[in-house]
């Protein structure tokens, strides 16, 4: 079966971005030129007539860097602070980018006690059904501001299959600083093998996503991505994994081409995304 073949068929796409995608290894400041670019192919797609979700990091780093704190863990109070100050400075740049092409877009914080509440969970979808319908595209994140151990995702890996899950989207992108799954980790092992297409995501794959990050602005490693992959194709969507380095590469996926590593939609009927979560 031509997995990537029917890729050029999914109309309703989510994508997230990490924070080491979106800024300056160096500085820690915002890479303009890459969300140029991310902004440009998204509303392309829209221009397609495709349903397009952004599931966009980075406002914690950009908070971060606009109060000048230094590297290192934060603590809670700190990280909340950034996300309300980075958040409001990520959207006002979003919303330039996307006014140059005449593209509206809509911000959705959400936390996990939002998708788990048997109210706050059904407003949620229909808001995202109707941004839809207005050929808007919604810019989720997490809401750091609020977001305490007890109600929070922790990644937005899971956050963005857990989105994909209850749209309904037939395709999620998960784009970060690796190209996609290995056999092992290759900055550590350079006998890694790329793995290509993923049909069965068993205990043994599982084990092979040890918690690892080369990012010091990530939450994810590889880990989350395989936990991300899991919901997604249990939900009946296909995934990928993708090397953000060019963000040119979505246009790519969505051509059928052999990049990132794919993970077929594995729907299965007795899978509930709310008591995976819970």
């Amino acid at each position: 079966m031509d997995y990537r073949e029917k890729l050029k068929e999914k109309h309703r796409i989510v994508i997230k971005i990490g924070s080491s995608s979106l800024t300056h290894k160096e500085t820690g400041g915002v890479d303009l030129g890459k969300m140029e670019k991310l902004v440009r192919v998204l509303t392309n797609l829209r221009n397609m007539g495709k349903d397009v979700v952004l599931v966009s990091s980075g406002a914690v780093s950009v908070g971060r860097k606009r109060v000048g704190l230094p590297t290192g863990k934060l603590t809670l109070p700190e990280k909340q602070a950034c996300a309300a100050i980075g958040q409001s400075r990520l959207m006002m740049i979003y919303q330039k980018l996307f006014s140059e092409y005449n593209q509206n877009i809509a911000q959705i914080l959400l936390t996990k006690f939002t998708m788990i509440n048997q109210i706050s969970r059904p407003n949620a979808i229909n808001t995202f059904h109707e941004l839809f319908k207005l050929g808007v595209i919604p810019i989720v994140n997490e809401n750091d501001t609020i977001a305490t151990y007890e109600i929070e995702f922790g990644d937005n890996d899971s956050l963005s299959a857990i989105v994909s899950s209850l749209i309904g989207a037939d395709l999620l992108i998960l784009l970060s600083d690796i190209d996609g799954l290995y056999t092992d980790d290759p900055n550590k092992n350079p006998d890694a093998k790329f793995i290509s297409v993923v049909e069965n995501i068993d205990d043994n794959l599982m084990m092979m996503g040890k918690k690892s990050t080369s990012s010091d602005v990530g939450t994810g490693g590889m880990a989350t991505k395989l936990v991300a992959a899991k919901i997604a194709t249990y939900s009946g969507a296909d995934m990928v994994i993708a090397n953000s380095d060019q963000v040119s590469i979505i246009e790519e996926i969505l051509n059928g081409e052999q990049k990132g590593t794919l993970f077929p939609a594995n729907k299965k009927e007795d899978f509930d995304v709310i008591k995976f979560i819970s």
